[in-house]
């Protein structure tokens, strides 16, 4: 990685990492499995307070076979967060099921619980209700899980709590990942931490736990043969990467801290710049900041989200725009959706910027002022052409 380019989100990696790594590497426990995997599982079940926990491929795998173990069948309908990214949805695919999205909220960007309960008294009356629903903690801040999940209870729909980019967030001081039935994360590589790839799937039940560790073994029985009575996947983390997750594990509070001081370091440097606003932080619980993200107003700013973007990027420092909602997806256009403005706002006006736990404040700094400077320079443009045009 360039010494000079600032990413938006790169992995932060230290010796505790590399000692776990390399100690696993010498004992030979490199795959399938070894010691690091199940411990990496009871390290992080206790780090979100759940009692079980199944260390998988990826947070997208993860999804995959929360949606199997909840029940969910070919031809279900399963209700989405709209505003999320493309794997939220893809999984729901992967069972043969149909996604149905539902819009978010202004208040924390997650989904809106009116509208989810628009969506579930209208199903009740004509009994289409859903196979389970997928509420994700968007950007790090968890959705409202005690509205969405008291409202899923009514008719006993199984909730799955996409939490893959809010490790070390809490809502109403519980612990992201622990508010749903089934929890998932994502350790990709620009995650709050990483095993470079791998996810996590967690849940308060046992015999969930067991059956999701049989299928991400490629299903095989107890037998000293190859015996298969179901069809399994090949999602199981192995023991390298689990000892990477485990050192991460461990400085989880100090790469919370560091993305929380920096989202309040660009919110302070920003405050009096006219046009920017910044994703809102429900009062319900503490947001781990994965992302820094921005909605930008056009008119009152000078310039809009794309062309800070571009700037940024011409002076070497990745941003990207915020997700597009999945009903605007080319591949999902003909599922349904309820709502839909709310989050085709944010994708118009939303900008990321780089808040990776290891950003330093220089960098941050070369951040925050090319953002500025894009504003002065499309006003001047744009004051330029009026008077070129006047004369």
């Amino acid at each position: 990685m360039s010494d000079d380019f600032i990413y938006l989100s790169p992995p932060h990696m230290g010796a505790i990492e590399r000692d776990l790594l390399l100690a696993a590497f010498d004992s030979n426990w490199i795959a399938p499995t070894g010691p690091d995997l199940p411990l990496f599982e009871e390290e992080f079940a206790t780090a979100v307070d759940m009692p079980h926990a199944v260390a998988l491929s990826s947070g997208t795998a993860a999804l995959h076979l929360a949606l199997l173990v909840a029940g969910v069948a070919p031809g279900n309908d399963v209700l989405v967060s709209d505003l999320t990214f493309a794997a939220t949805a893809n999984a729901v695919t992967y069972v043969g099921a149909r996604p149905v999205f539902i819009d978010a909220d202004r208040e924390s960007w997650n989904m809106d619980p009116s509208l989810l309960a628009d969506e579930l008294d209208q199903r009740a009356r004509t009994s289409t209700l859903p196979a389970a629903v997928i509420a994700v903690d968007l950007y790090g801040q968890c959705a409202d899980f005690d509205a969405i999940v008291g409202l899923c209870r009514r008719y006993e729909i199984p909730v799955i709590e996409d939490a893959a980019e809010a490790l070390g967030a809490t809502y109403r001081s519980r612990p992201a990942g622990s508010l749903a039935d089934i929890g998932i994360f994502s350790f990709n590589g620009n995650k709050i931490i990483t095993t470079s790839g791998g996810g996590m799937l967690v849940t308060p039940r046992a015999d969930w736990a067991d059956r999701v560790r049989h299928l991400a073994t490629q299903a095989r029985e107890p037998a000293p043969h190859y015996e298969h009575a179901d069809i399994g996947y090949n999602y199981r983390l192995s023991n390298l990467l689990a000892a990477i997750g485990r050192g991460q594990l461990r400085n989880l509070p100090d790469r919370v801290a560091a993305r929380r001081r920096i989202f309040a370091n660009y919110r302070n440097a920003l405050a009096d710049v006219d046009g920017i606003e910044f994703m809102p932080i429900a009062p319900y619980g503490q947001p781990s900041n994965w992302l820094t993200v921005l909605t930008i107003d056009e008119g009152a700013f000078g310039a809009d989200s794309e062309t800070i973007r571009v700037q940024l990027h011409q002076h070497g420092i990745e941003a990207r725009p915020a997700w597009k909602p999945m009903h605007l997806q080319p591949i999902f256009a003909a599922a349904p959706v309820r709502g839909g403005q709310v989050g085709a706002q944010i994708f118009a006006a939303g900008l990321c910027l780089p808040s990776g736990s290891s950003l330093t404040e220089a960098q941050q700094a070369r951040v925050v002022d090319v953002v500025k400077s894009s504003g002065r320079m499309a006003r001047v443009t744009h004051h330029t052409a009026i008077r070129s045009a006047v004369a």
